[in-house]
């Protein structure tokens, strides 16, 4: 149960199927047109994952070219209205975000109005190869330093935030709510530790473009489900997974 958040008045629903990229199949393998078939069936997850990265990339690529090239398309307040539609967040509320790179959808409208709203608001910081990210606290017009991978981040005097609601990036993500990610597991490992010892779930947001869902992101056990998907055509909740998981997060629930 994630009772941290009121559903919005919209009933939202997954408008991104009809733009899904046919680059997995239902078995979890590549698209055979890539690899022959006896060739995808002794490949081992992780090579599943890695090449099923490289097609991602690809496609979330062209997919911010495209939203840079139309200048009718501000993909961020797109973001912000769908994520409003869906979800209230409770005052008080503590969210994380990330500074996006490469591609990445732009969050940082929604933070910034998130911020506005009262919340406080936080950024991602890598403190370790298999540890989990550390947030830190972030707001508009912070003075931010270069790190990791040339990512922005707070100094190491900003105040630390443990987020109820992560707004997590990522490669594609599939019908069920799993998500395909650049492979460290940073937010794998992040979102099992919140979950163990949080007595409120935090809630997980993917947030991308809608031509990054797919029809099955390959895993493995320790892969974190996200609650939902907003991309700017709007809020993609997931399916009915294996294991009797909920088939979409709680509504009209209040704190």
């Amino acid at each position: 149960m994630v009772p941290t958040c009121i559903a919005g008045s919209k009933d939202v629903h997954d408008q991104t199927a009809s733009a899904a990229p046919p680059y997995y199949l239902h078995s979890g393998y590549l698209h055979s047109g890539f690899f022959p078939n006896h060739v995808l069936r002794n490949m081992s997850i992780d090579d599943t994952k890695r090449e099923a990265r490289a097609q991602a990339l690809e496609s979330r690529s062209r997919a911010h070219e495209a939203a840079l090239a139309n200048p009718a398309q501000d993909t961020g307040q797109a973001l912000l209205g769908h994520f409003l539609d869906a979800l209230t967040p409770s005052l008080g509320m503590a969210i994380s975000g990330y500074w996006p790179v490469r591609g990445e959808t732009d969050v940082m409208p929604l933070l910034s109005h998130l911020h506005r709203q009262g919340h406080p608001c936080g950024l991602p910081v890598m403190v370790g190869r298999e540890k989990p990210l550390l947030f830190r606290q972030w707001h508009p017009g912070l003075e931010m330093k270069e790190a990791g991978f040339a990512i922005p981040v707070p100094d190491e005097d900003a105040p630390e935030l443990v987020p109820d609601l992560l707004l997590v990036p990522l490669l594609a993500f599939d019908g069920e709510g799993y998500r395909l990610g650049y492979g460290g597991g940073y937010y794998d490992r992040t979102l099992a530790a919140l979950r163990a010892v949080n007595s409120r779930e935090p809630m997980a947001v993917g947030v991308a473009y809608a031509a990054q869902q797919c029809d099955h992101v390959p895993r493995h056990d320790g892969d974190q489900p996200l609650d939902m998907v907003v991309t700017e055509r709007g809020v993609v909740r997931p399916r009915e997974r294996v294991g009797g998981a909920r088939t979409e997060m709680p509504r009209g629930e209040n704190p």
